[in-house]
């Protein structure tokens, strides 16, 4: 997680990774602590990590608790400052990586290879060993700097998949609007999910596959 505005499609993704049954190593980054403040009103602390991903996790996207019952015990956090954690090395073993909500902050230093922090230089570890890397950008508008940035990241071999929500799956409520975007993050990883209704090639029939 970085820091762009957004924590309700980090936490979809969350659960779906843990309900489809992989194991997450996960990187919060000082800013994305602000958002997910600013956004939930819950401090996400390193001595008290679990209890703080249950709660956020428990929230739908409405930020009203109780929304889900979530099981974390599939989660591992690397605080963002360990350069020395797991994910910071190619020898680590992962399927690939996730920066939900990606800001262009983000973008621009995983695109540059500063490895400023653990999410930097895991990214930059996911493209060098040639790994999935999927980058949920939530910006709008984009200027130029930032395009220049995702073409680069594109060349380099990641998936850009702006948060931009799709209606054409029957959304009735923000959460589905929020797990549509989820889920086309998780589509370009290759898990399997049934965040959304897919399309199906007749009108008036997008909603009849999962």
């Amino acid at each position: 997680m970085s820091g762009a505005s957004g924590t309700p499609y980090a936490a979809s993704v969350l659960r779906a990774l843990l309900d489809a049954g992989e194991s997450v190593d996960l990187v919060v980054s000082r800013a994305s602590r602000l958002t997910l403040l600013d956004e939930t009103g819950i401090s996400f602390r390193d001595a008290h990590w679990r209890e703080d991903l249950r709660e956020w996790l428990g929230r739908g996207a409405d930020g009203k608790p109780g929304a889900f019952a979530p099981d974390v015990s599939g989660v591992r956090y690397w605080p963002a400052g360990d350069l020395g954690a797991g994910p910071s090395s190619g020898s680590y073993p992962n399927k690939g990586m996730l920066i939900v909500p990606a800001s262009t902050a983000c973008v621009a230093g995983v695109a540059l290879g500063l490895s400023k922090d653990l999410l930097q230089r895991a990214a930059s570890v996911t493209l060098k060993e040639r790994r999935p890397l999927v980058v949920a950008v939530r910006e709008t508008p984009l200027n130029g700097q930032t395009l220049r940035h995702l073409v680069a990241l594109d060349d380099a071999g990641a998936s850009v998949v702006p948060a931009s929500p799709g209606f054409y799956a029957g959304a009735t409520h923000i959460q589905d609007l929020v797990d549509f975007v989820a889920g086309r993050v998780l589509d370009a990883a290759g898990v399997a999910h049934r965040l959304y209704r897919r399309w199906n090639g007749e009108l008036g029939g997008a909603n009849a596959d999962r």
